[in-house]
């Protein structure tokens, strides 16, 4: 990434920040000062690790909080976006499912270890003792005969978000309704191919758990494999908004993954926008062995460090395809390779 594109990154960040923080205020000030928190649960896909299985969400308050699709229309787009952010998260909640029991944290985060389970999905109950609430999450825990994992970026991998371009990206998610979203059709026919009746997908992305659910319905609406996804805290502050880097949080969610999965070896897929071939590289290079396969596709500039560390992969002996089209992906039992 050039001096120039990081000027203007962060003047567009800064920008985003001061406009998002200006419409928080302006909400903070027009909302009821008087009414009860309402808590809800927003539950994300649990996931299983070899010391049980986990469950994840944010308690949030109510009045602050839906996931209602609104009539179609680039007004409603940017409302719902707007309701995703101004969130009201609720810290020091009880969390609690079956016997185990936290609190949610300052952001209104939690995570609960649950004992393991077997195979397949299973929809789990969540409540908070403290208040008359509860709800159902689901958690997928790989088959017995699961033989490989999938790890799967999500902007201009799985969708087309321009995410190279921070400002270009946001804008496409605030104004774009779900039904509107385009999904790259090859990328869900390479993943439902890995898939297969067994092998577990996850998503890793930098956009924020605030677009979960967001994400949850462009991906069911287009036949996209579900899985456990791995999204960032931004929140909107007077000192935060946007601070974890791209390449920090996807390689901390790659760890996290594959110590939840240490019988498996993973395809790693992802694009040209975000440097994503460095991550994968240091992935390589952190669990010898283990990364089997790695997709990229052309979504954007490649700049000198991702051309090298795509190098630095094919001499890895690890299987590269970059494409601009996915069909030449084969499946990890027989790699397929394609020059950059």
């Amino acid at each position: 990434m050039s001096v120039s594109t990081r000027k203007e990154e962060s003047r567009s960040k800064g920008l985003l920040h001061a406009i998002f923080l200006g419409l928080e205020r302006v909400w903070d000030r027009l909302r009821p000062r008087d009414a009860t928190p309402e808590p809800v649960i927003d539950a994300y896909l649990g996931y299983a690790t070899p010391d049980g299985c986990q469950l994840r969400g944010r308690v949030l308050d109510g009045h602050r909080y839906s996931t209602q699709i609104e009539a179609r229309s680039r007004w409603n787009a940017f409302r719902n976006m707007a309701r995703n952010f101004f969130t009201a998260e609720m810290p020091g909640v009880r969390v609690a499912s079956g016997d185990v029991e936290t609190l949610s944290d300052e952001e209104g985060y939690f995570q609960l270890t649950v004992p393991a389970l077997p195979p397949g999905a299973h929809h789990v109950a969540l409540r908070l003792p403290d208040y008359d609430t509860q709800t159902e999450t689901t958690i997928l825990v790989p088959e017995a005969d699961a033989k490989l994992g999938i790890v799967s970026d999500i902007d201009d991998t799985v969708m087309r978000t321009g995410a190279f371009s921070l400002a270009r990206n946001l804008w496409t998610t605030a104004t774009t309704f779900i039904t509107d979203r385009e999904v790259f059709a090859d990328t869900v026919a390479l993943l439902k191919k890995l898939q297969g009746d067994a092998n577990p997908v996850f998503y890793v992305s930098s956009s924020p758990w605030n677009l979960h659910s967001y994400l949850n319905q462009v991906f069911e609406a287009n036949g996209v494999p579900s899985g456990p996804m791995f999204l960032r805290d931004l929140g909107v502050s007077e000192s935060k908004f946007i601070k974890s880097t791209h390449g920090s949080h996807k390689g901390n969610a790659i760890d996290t993954i594959l110590a939840a999965n240490p019988g498996l070896e993973f395809v790693l897929i992802g694009d040209s926008g975000q440097h994503d071939a460095l991550v994968y590289h240091d992935a390589i290079i952190r669990y010898p062995g283990r990364i089997k396969q790695v997709v990229l596709r052309h979504a954007g500039p490649i700049d000198q460090a991702d051309r090298v560390a795509a190098d630095a992969i094919r001499r890895s002996n690890v299987d590269l395809v970059m494409a601009e089209e996915l069909d030449l992906a084969a499946d990890a039992e027989a790699p397929a390779s394609a020059d950059a």
